[in-house]
This record gives C-alpha cells, sequence and structure tokens, in this order.
C-alpha cells in the first residue's frame, strides 16, 4: 500500500479523473485521507419528489469532471479525501421502506389518521425503527473515523440522514452550533407520523444539549408551529428568513455584512449542514422539495468561507436533497468539495 507521501508525489492533480470510485477520482484510501465521505442512500419518509436516495451516486459520479485548484485552499486535495462505497443494504431497505411510506402519507392526505388503522400503525413502527437503524450506523461509522483523527462529511440522501452524525458529534465535543442552510425549517415533530422525518431533522438535533446554537438561513417555507417554536427556544436558534435576507440586500446591504452578522451568532465550533433546496432551484431543481428564492452558490461559498475567516472551525458538514439528475449532482459535488477544503483550512488555521 502506498504511503501518503508517494501519493502525493505520483498524483497529477491536473490529469483526468479516474474512475476509481473515489471522489474526484482522488487516489486516496481510508488510511491515507483526512477526510471521510459516507454516502447514504435513504429518503424514506420524504413528503413530495423523489430521487434524493440517488444524490450520493449522483455526487460521485460527477465529481470526476471537477478541476482540482481551489481558490479558497489551493492544496487541499493534498489533504486526501475518501468516500466509502455507497452501503447496498441501506439502499436496499430504502427502496421497500420507500413505498411503506408512500402508503401512509396517502392516508393522512385523504384524512384518515394511522392509529385508527392497525396495519398502517405497524408499518409506521417499523420505519421508526428502520430510521434508528441508519442512525446508528453512521452513528458507528463517524464516530470510528473520528476516533482515528479523521474528520467526517455526509452525503444525503434526504435531510434526515446526518442524525446520526450530529449524535457522534455530540460524543466529542461538548459545545457546538449549526449553520443550517436550507428553505425549511426542518423543526417539525414526527411531521407526518415519521419521527425522523426529513421535516424533523432540527427538532430531533435540538434534543442534543451539545448544540448550543442553530443559525438557519434562506428559509422560505415555514409552519405556524415552527415559527412558535423559534420564538420559545429564546434565542437558541435564529432564523435568517429568505425574504428577509432579500430585503437587506436590496436596501443596499452587502451580502458580506449579511454573512457577517450570520457567522457572529455562531460558537467556535460550528458544523454545516446544507439543504441544497435552500438554493435557487436552478441550480439543483430536482431536489426533493424545491421553492422558489434561495440562495446562488457562491453566495453559500461566501457565508461558508466568513465561518473560516472568522476564526471559527467547521468540525463536520452534511450535503442532502441532491436530486437524481446530472446537474443537480454536478453542482452538489462542487458544494461537497468546498465544504471540504474550508474545513481543512478551518482546521490548519486553527492549529497554526
Amino acid at each position: 500500500m502506498a504511503t501518503k507521501e508517494e501519493i502525493l508525489h505520483n498524483f497529477d492533480p491536473s490529469g483526468i479523473g479516474v474512475d476509481n470510485g473515489n471522489l474526484l477520482g482522488l487516489p486516496f484510501d481510508c488510511e491515507s485521507a483526512n477526510i471521510i465521505v459516507f454516502g447514504i442512500p435513504w429518503e424514506v419518509t420524504v413528503s413530495y419528489g423523489c430521487g434524493t436516495a440517488a444524490g450520493p451516486q449522483r455526487v460521485l459520479s460527477a465529481s470526476r469532471q471537477l478541476d482540482l485548484y481551489d481558490f479558497d485552499y489551493p492544496d487541499g486535495w493534498k489533504e486526501g479525501i475518501f468516500m466509502y462505497e455507497i452501503p447496498s443494504h441501506i439502499q436496499q431497505k430504502n427502496e421497500i421502506f420507500r413505498q411503506d411510506a408512500a402508503k401512509i402519507i396517502e392516508h393522512m392526505e385523504q384524512g384518515g389518521l394511522v392509529e385508527d388503522n392497525p396495519d398502517l400503525a405497524q408499518v409506521l413502527e417499523n420505519i421508526n425503527q428502520e430510521c434508528i437503524a441508519v442512525n446508528q450506523w453512521l452513528f458507528a461509522q463517524a464516530t470510528a473515523a473520528m476516533n482515528q483523527g479523521k474528520q467526517v462529511a455526509v452525503i444525503g440522501g434526504d435531510h434526515s440522514v446526518p442524525l446520526g452524525y450530529f449524535q457522534a458529534l455530540a460524543q466529542h465535543y461538548p459545545e457546538f452550533g449549526i449553520l443550517h442552510i436550507d428553505a425549511h425549517a426542518d423543526l417539525r415533530e414526527a411531521y407526518e407520523g415519521f419521527q425522523f422525518s426529513h421535516a424533523s431533522i432540527m427538532f430531533n438535533v435540538l434534543q442534543l444539549p451539545q448544540v448550543s446554537k442553530l443559525v438557519q438561513v434562506g428559509i422560505r417555507d415555514v409552519s405556524f408551529d415552527e415559527i412558535n417554536l423559534i420564538g420559545q427556544l429564546e434565542g437558541r436558534v435564529s432564523a435568517y428568513y429568505d425574504r428577509m435576507l432579500k430585503q437587506k440586500l436590496y436596501a443596499g446591504i452587502t451580502w458580506l455584512e449579511l454573512c457577517k452578522q450570520i457567522v457572529a451568532e455562531l460558537p467556535q465550533q460550528v458544523y454545516i449542514s446544507f439543504d441544497v433546496d435552500g438554493l435557487d432551484p436552478k441550480l439543483c431543481p430536482h431536489t426533493g422539495t424545491p421553492v422558489p428564492g434561495g440562495l446562488e452558490l457562491e453566495e453559500a461559498f461566501c457565508l461558508f468561507r466568513e465561518v473560516v475567516d472568522s476564526g471559527r472551525q467547521i468540525i463536520g458538514f452534511d450535503l442532502c436533497e441532491v436530486g437524481d439528475d446530472e446537474w443537480d449532482g454536478n453542482v452538489g459535488a462542487r458544494a461537497v468539495y468546498k465544504l471540504c477544503n474550508l474545513m481543512s483550512l478551518s482546521r490548519q488555521k486553527l492549529f497554526k
């Protein structure tokens, strides 16, 4: 097995992206890479468009078309990125339980109650248990990687998938904040009966006391209950609604100044949770729940860059809700590579 020094000496970063099963065609393995990426093909609880379970594969396939030079961290590729094989056992279960979940959603949309139908109630319980199993699998994988000194990233699937990683981070950090890019607040409790719904990820994450602050950016589709919950949490959650951000931009406030205001609310350790529906839908039109409005990709990168420039550390990230389409995968791959480089750069600056 080649050493990391040998890999760096022999690899041409300007060469063609080799189809070797790894992100960007990079030549690293789990030993030589500093960043370990897990793709989770899971979208059982999606409530609108399907296809995000294919997101990890779409990102992986598209990533070989990217050039490796990164303006923020030109040597970022040298840190090493390795993506484990997308787990087939999760993909197989997703296909089975997605069909079961669709029956529950259809029943509820017709005005029915799951608790009045014993068969559907059992199906719901089975789905919740399978979601727990996915969380436990990712918790174990992320914990093992972090115990080896690796940084970890997750590619979804729907936005429910990173919960196990959040739980693993809570074992490693006594306090951290979340920078959440999304069209939705994801603060619903057990949406449509699913305890681990994609619409409930941040509600579930806030059950972790180690999460001291949740800063949401780009929100533009939100329920009354979520608005009320944000108010009740008395500052633990700050929501920068898309409408509010646009209004300030129209008034002449620069995006960079807004980024500085947003980042100022975060603690020293920051996790970035990036749902691509937080972007303008032209960028990822096949995402699960697209909403008009949102950020440009470079606006999101500017915000992430400000986290690093402020002296904070990016401790992990996820990218979720990439649709089953080549263009969506292309945009998703660029977001993953940028976040990998900025995460590594924040670590470099921290230990200088």
